[in-house]
């Protein structure tokens, strides 16, 4: 049977079944293409140095926050949730350690509340513990964030002094940071990041370095109850000659710094 006839000068054509209704279906729809060259400037506008280290800003000012709302040093006062104990708390309290000092918590605090609430050994342990994890997100935060975008700006001397320093002999470098309280702790985190320091010496310094200055505010900590006992003022001795050797050093290398 025939669908379709047409006749012209007595020829007659046939178009088939199948073929008229595959003609039937709907042309295909042309979508608007994007120009390539777009999503390329937005890919690069997004993965850029300076928004990188924008997004590290949002971060770490978020972070802030965050700890200004539910002021973790509460825990000195309060005390830790009665419904955690033993090796559970104290890995907790090592988690949020080491988030709190990537927003800039000051460590002397959360060694001391290691130390009150865990004791002179397990509060040791769970201190150096969130030392070396914030040590090590700040770190990765800010070689990935961070280093691209602020390693041109290394132009002063004290700042390439640093950089060079740290780059060429960063174990060492890091470990007197460490041992000597004269550094900031996220100071040091984020100029370590932005050096070319090896993220595994630095996490070795700052595991070994950080032993020390811990362990003395965690026993300060675990005997504040008793500040004439033998091991409190011990304690407080090593906390006091550190920092005022570590202060001393500093004076002395003001001048070549200078130099340099």
């Amino acid at each position: 049977m025939l669908d379709a006839t047409t006749r012209s000068g007595g020829t007659a054509t046939v178009l088939p079944r199948t073929a008229a209704t595959e003609l039937a279906v709907a042309t295909p729809v042309t979508v608007p293409a994007v120009p390539p060259g777009r999503a390329a400037r937005w890919g690069s506008v997004l993965l850029s140095p300076w928004a990188r280290f924008s997004l590290l800003v949002t971060l770490l000012l978020a972070a802030v926050s965050t700890v200004l709302l539910f002021e973790p040093q509460r825990l000195l006062a309060d005390g830790w949730p009665p419904q955690l104990s033993g090796a559970a708390a104290a890995v907790m309290f090592a988690v949020a350690y080491g988030l709190c000092t990537v927003a800039f918590v000051p460590r002397p605090i959360l060694n001391i509340a290691a130390g009150a609430l865990f004791g002179s050994q397990l509060g040791l342990a769970s201190a150096l513990a969130g030392t070396v994890l914030g040590a090590g997100l700040a770190f990765g935060l800010g070689r990935l964030l961070g280093q691209d975008a602020l390693r041109p700006l290394l132009r002063h001397r004290w700042l390439k002094s640093a950089d060079g320093q740290l780059s060429r002999h960063g174990f060492r470098s890091m470990l007197a940071a460490r041992l000597f309280p004269g550094v900031p702790f996220w100071a040091a985190n984020y100029c370590a990041s932005v050096s070319r320091m090896g993220y595994l010496p630095f996490l070795l310094a700052t595991a070994l370095g950080s032993i020390p200055n811990t362990a003395a505010y965690a026993v300060a900590g675990a005997r504040a109850s008793s500040p004439t006992s033998p091991a409190f003022l011990i304690a407080m001795a090593c906390i006091a000659v550190p920092a005022l050797i570590g202060a001393a050093v500093a004076w002395r290398k003001r001048h070549h710094l200078r130099a340099r």
